[in-house]
């Protein structure tokens, strides 16, 4: 007898095609059976909720919150089973005693630091045997460029030399041998932003030779967006690899009502023949660290080099001038305009009042200018603040998301005391909002941008469909009631209308509340070309 039994659910599988009633049952973790009259030792009666695949976050930032916080409730809630780490450009993997203390103090916006943690890994299959040890979702990780270019260059604003290269390469390559299922590049993030498109070129020539995929931020989302998009596409055509443009979005004024120029270079390209797929999350502002906005000659040479800049009156002018007259790199080449800028987060305690508020609003209180407030605030700080960028269009992100090549992601930063709701609320919200309320996507659209295409895109083994032996990573929800909750002042509350979630045949959400298993485990990309 089967071990459990979803009796008589909307079945939405995950390939795009129509819903269908049946039961449903599991036994050892797989789906063993889809038909009628079926029976097992447990039932849940699905009447009246949809059963699909695990959704899949094309685009996630839980590298230590996973860890950290095993039963991860943010992701299991809102129905993700599979995440992809390691994104854009930086990350804990592959690492030495010099750039892992580095790196801490880069991304202690993103994913904090944590105290009494054990780093008790240095390469990519090392970081993904950590990650076997217990954790509520699966995981892939992709090898992230500039944490690369970091150990073989450390933040030289420069080309790599030939030897350089060729280090990058071999150490590409062993990640990739390991089970990373791909690159990722930060191409507005220092170091990851001073490789030029040959060097990107090379590299991705490795993963294509691997199977694998590049997953790019590209160099801006603001002036020269579309830009920055083509230079991805042609790496992707001299090199032969696979690209994933993640969080595809065109932001800031500059950019309002251009989604279209955008997905015509998509289809161009996929009518040339390139492998070409996307993610985007379904909200209008961004989230990144404020240090993010920096000119990339201020962060030359690390953490340390760049608070040395901050509190130097010659280098503070500098930074003023290409803030509010040229157009930092860091800021999509826009001049930075402080009323979009919103605190959601801060390293230091005792800077926690600042949270909520724009820079234009604490600049107005404070009589100073703007600039003068984001630079102080870095230093105070210790670059460790996070924000909200108010950017985004909504015409962008509905075009964006029709996309036949569009998977989802949620971009989500875990920490912070507001981070952005989108950590807990993606998936229900493409779901609700998008898709009952707006029917921007029909359910079994965006189930299937959930779970089948971005499984395709990982080349993931017996996932992302409801089929007879392929792995229970199940979603039930109620398709009347499902949505985001979180908000921008309560940005940590679960989704509703989502009943029960299963990985490995094992609920993590079991009449919505979650349970504390952790039957999740690391993905690998195998010899087979496959992801296991």
């Amino acid at each position: 007898m089967a071990d459990l039994l979803f009796r008589g659910a909307a079945v939405v599988d995950g390939t795009g095609a129509p819903r269908f009633r049946a039961d449903v049952t599991v036994t050892g973790g797989m789906i063993e059976a889809v038909g009628t009259g079926l029976s097992a030792a447990r039932t849940v009666d699905a009447d009246g909720l949809v059963l699909t695949p695990g959704f899949i976050d094309m685009h996630a930032h839980s590298d230590l919150r996973l860890l950290a916080e095993p039963a991860h409730p943010s992701r299991v809630t809102q129905g993700i089973t599979c995440e992809v780490l390691g994104q854009d450009g930086l990350s804990y993997a592959p690492v030495d005693d010099t750039t892992l203390p580095a790196l801490r103090r880069q991304l202690a916006g993103w994913n904090g630091d944590p105290d009494g943690f054990a780093w008790d890994w240095r390469t990519v299959g090392e970081y993904l045997d950590r990650l076997g040890g217990g954790i509520a979702v699966n995981a892939c990780y992709l090898v992230p460029h500039g944490t690369l270019r970091m150990l073989v260059m450390g933040w030289a604003d420069r080309p790599p030399a030939p030897a350089e290269l060729d280090r990058m390469r071999d150490l590409l390559a062993r990640g990739l041998r390991e089970g990373a299922v791909g690159l990722s590049s930060g191409l507005s993030y220092t170091p990851g932003m001073y490789a030029d498109t040959a060097e990107l070129a090379a590299l991705c020539t490795v993963v294509a030779a691997h199977g694998g995929f590049h997953a790019p931020h590209q160099r801006s989302y603001g002036r020269g967006a579309l830009e920055g998009y083509a230079e991805m596409v042609e790496i992707a055509r001299r090199s032969g690899c696979p690209l994933h443009l993640t969080h595809a979005t065109m932001n800031f004024d500059v950019n309002r009502g251009r989604a279209g120029d955008l997905l015509a270079l998509v289809d161009a390209a996929l009518a040339e023949g390139l492998d070409i797929t996307l993610d985007s999350y379904p909200y209008l502002p961004g989230s990144t660290t404020l240090a993010a906005l920096l000119p990339s000659w201020a962060t030359e040479g690390g953490p340390d080099a760049t608070v040395a800049r901050l509190a130097d009156p010659a280098a503070r002018e500098r930074i003023r001038a290409d803030l509010e007259e040229h157009g930092s790199d860091g800021c999509h080449g826009v001049t930075a305009d402080w009323r979009t800028v919103q605190i959601s987060g801060t390293g230091d305690p005792a800077l926690a009042g600042r949270v909520g508020r724009t820079v234009a609003d604490l600049a107005a209180a404070e009589g100073r200018t703007g600039t003068e407030v984001f630079l102080d605030l870095l230093l105070d700080d210790r670059l460790a603040t996070t924000v909200l960028q108010h950017v985004g269009h909504e015409e962008n992100v509905r075009a964006i998301m029709r996309h036949p090549v569009h998977t989802a992601g949620s971009d989500g930063l875990l920490v912070g005391d507001r981070p952005h709701p989108r950590a807990w609320g993606t998936f229900p919200r493409y779901l609700g909002h998008y898709g009952r309320e707006l029917g921007i996507l029909t359910l079994e659209e965006a189930v299937a941008r959930m779970t089948g295409r971005p499984a395709r895109r990982l080349r993931l083994e017996r996932r992302g469909l409801i089929r007879p032996g392929h792995h229970a990573d199940l979603v039930l929800f109620d398709p009347d009631t499902v949505r985001d909750t979180a908000t921008y002042d309560h940005p940590r509350r679960p989704a509703a209308g989502i009943a029960y979630v299963y990985v490995n045949g094992t609920a993590v959400v079991d009449r919505g509340r979650t349970t504390g298993a952790l039957p999740g485990r690391a993905l690998r990309r195998t010899d087979r070309g496959t992801t296991a």
